[in-house]
């Protein structure tokens, strides 16, 4: 019986379960956080020498514009009273796009995206999802400028949203889901919730030239290579896992043009740390992966009610058949023992 159990076991790392991941380089503290205003980070983003970030939640439009240093250059504000800001995204143009998308309710009728120009001036478009609340924390511009929301889901399935059609303003303009991401639980050190927090997904990024994206959960990132600059299929590729341990409520992620991964935690006194190269771990990532990726992190792209999720049956199947014909065998060479 024993050797049944370890063919099966066999057949669901080969055809199902995890493959080791890249090694990936330790963060580097970057610097530290040590302003009051910016106690609640939850979005970052980076043009190479500034940094933009916001807090979580708030009564008005701030971006903080920070330094290498970290220390505070600037804010750029906006009246707009938003519900519950939750990531950050800078396209090529130097447009700073906040996802108002935080529901922990599940309440809001609507949720938006707010875009403020290098001019300051700030537009507002709201989102509609087509099954209902969801919480969001992630935010990904494609190379295109498409935004897509990435909920956070407490059971690791994390579902992958983009606009119908253009944006309008105020909108509201109808989101699709173009696909799901499932995160593993992970061993990694971090967070404010234990070990469910490592499937958690709570914030994302793409590279300056859109060919690499990330997610990020309270302990880890993930990087995918997005070659085409399409992010349902770069979701659908084997990504790198980045352990970020040590972080108190993870939240924040980017990139710096030169593919540098950057990071960040909740908290007055936290720092900003860097992953180099993390850009470039992307290439290591294999070719699709439509059931499994590199950390058994399984992927679809289908829109809801098309099968989402079904390349992963195949080698479900095999894994029965591979049991099957085992236990067969065993049972035959039991009868000829008896004999």
């Amino acid at each position: 019986m024993r050797w049944v159990v370890a063919l099966a076991a066999v057949s669901l790392t080969v055809f199902g379960g995890p493959v080791p991941a890249s090694a990936a380089p330790a963060p580097e503290s970057l610097c530290t956080v040590k302003d009051s205003r910016i106690g609640e980070l939850s979005g970052l983003a980076s043009d190479g020498e500034r940094l933009y970030a916001i807090n979580d939640g708030g009564s008005k439009v701030q971006v903080f514009v920070l330094g290498r240093d970290c220390k505070v250059q600037q804010v750029l504000t906006d009246k707009t009273d938003p519900f519950d800001v939750e990531d950050l995204a800078r396209t090529p143009d130097g447009t700073l796009w906040l996802s108002d998308t935080g529901d922990n309710k599940k309440g809001r009728l609507t949720v938006a995206l707010l875009e403020l120009s290098p001019q300051g001036k700030l537009t507002l478009h709201r989102l509609t999802y087509p099954d209902g609340q969801h919480d969001t924390e992630a935010l990904i511009m494609d190379k295109a400028g498409t935004p897509y929301l990435i909920t956070k889901d407490i059971l690791g399935e994390a579902r992958v949203y983009r606009p119908s059609g253009p944006l309008a303003s105020p909108g509201p303009t109808n989101l699709e889901k173009v696909g799901t991401v499932k995160i593993p639980e992970t061993d990694t050190q971090g967070g404010p919730v234990g070990s469910i927090g490592s499937v958690l997904v709570t914030g994302g990024a793409s590279s300056a030239d859109g060919t690499v994206v990330a997610l990020r959960t309270y302990t880890d990132a993930y990087v995918y290579a997005a070659p085409d600059g399409d992010v349902p299929a770069a979701l659908r590729r084997r990504p790198v896992r980045i352990p970020l341990p040590g972080e108190k409520q993870g939240e924040a992620i980017a990139f710096d043009p030169d593919g540098t991964l950057l990071s960040g935690s909740e908290g007055v006194g936290q720092p900003l740390r860097a992953v180099r190269g993390a850009a470039a771990l992307a290439a290591q990532s294999g070719a699709p992966a439509e059931g499994t990726t590199s950390n058994g992190t399984s992927a679809s792209s289908g829109s809801a009610g098309d099968g989402a999720g079904l390349p992963i049956l195949p080698a479900a199947g095999i894994t029965l058949a591979v049991v099957g014909l085992g236990w067969f065998g065993f049972g035959k060479l039991r009868r000829r023992t008896r004999r």
